[in-house]
């Protein structure tokens, strides 16, 4: 099975504007997120999925400098350009990574490549005790074809839902077995001008100009000095209830 990454970005946010170009220690936050994306093994590719708009050819033009594939979509329907991203690369499956989770746990995608493929499930999530930001989803081709056929919105940025809630896939959680993934009161997205103070501090405690040190060293630092947690952890309630309010499910007529 072709297994690929597909970093999902845009360039404008209203919480914090043009925040996938914002450089940290030299290296614009986009390129953060590749850096670590080419550390996953077992994947056939990467691939930036990000809009059609002009305000996006900047996001494009990084990709093609940083030897990543680039496919561009539909601004609403993530749903949708996942699928023309996936038809374009011949993907069997795919693990998504959110631009803004710049510490995503590469080793936690190389699990679910594993439990994918002894599994065969349509979805894999992460746990909720997982630390916020180290792993998005896994999941099939087919499925996402499925979901696609079947959803009867084009707003599809809270996509999970279309996975998890209708009852016609394979669900499973990510088998992640070492405690030191499962951590709580920690933040590890971009998403406010306190998140962006939280990755600057880490960067500066790693001593890291690029964004490959292991998520267990950047975890057990997040333990040994909650105070950098307070940088931005009380977004978190803000993050999820924006998140909730902006989930829908709708499907088309049976």
């Amino acid at each position: 099975m072709k297994f690929f990454a597909f970093i999902t970005a845009r360039s404008d946010s209203s919480r914090l504007p043009h925040k996938m170009l914002l450089p940290i220690r030299g290296r614009k936050v986009i390129e953060h997120v590749i850096d670590r994306a080419k550390l996953i093994r077992g994947i056939e590719g990467i691939v930036l999925c990000t809009t059609d708009r002009k305000e996006d050819d900047g996001l494009a033009g990084i990709a093609k400098t940083e030897g990543i594939l680039c496919f561009r979509g539909s601004l609403e329907d993530k749903l949708e350009r996942w699928r023309g991203a996936a038809d374009m690369c011949g993907a069997d499956y795919i693990l998504t990574i959110d631009a803004d989770d710049l510490f995503f746990a590469p080793e936690l995608c190389e699990l679910a490549i594993a439990q994918a493929e002894a599994e065969r499930s349509d979805f894999i999530r992460g746990a909720d005790s997982l630390a916020c930001g180290a792993f998005t989803y896994c999941f099939s081709a087919a499925a996402l074809r499925k979901v696609c056929e079947i959803k009867d919105s084009t707003n599809t940025e809270m996509m999970w839902v279309y996975f998890t809630d209708t009852g016609l896939f394979t669900v499973a959680e990510l088998k992640v077995r070492d405690p030191v993934y499962h951590l709580d009161g920690v933040r590890m997205t971009l998403d406010y001008p306190e998140d962006l103070a939280f990755f600057e501090r880490v960067f500066a405690e790693l001593a890291a100009d690029t964004n490959t040190t292991p998520t267990p060293i950047i975890l057990n630092l997040l333990r040994q000095k909650p105070e950098i947690n307070e940088l931005n952890y009380f977004r978190q309630k803000d993050f999820l209830d924006n998140q909730r309010k902006k989930t829908t499910l709708k499907l088309k007529a049976a």
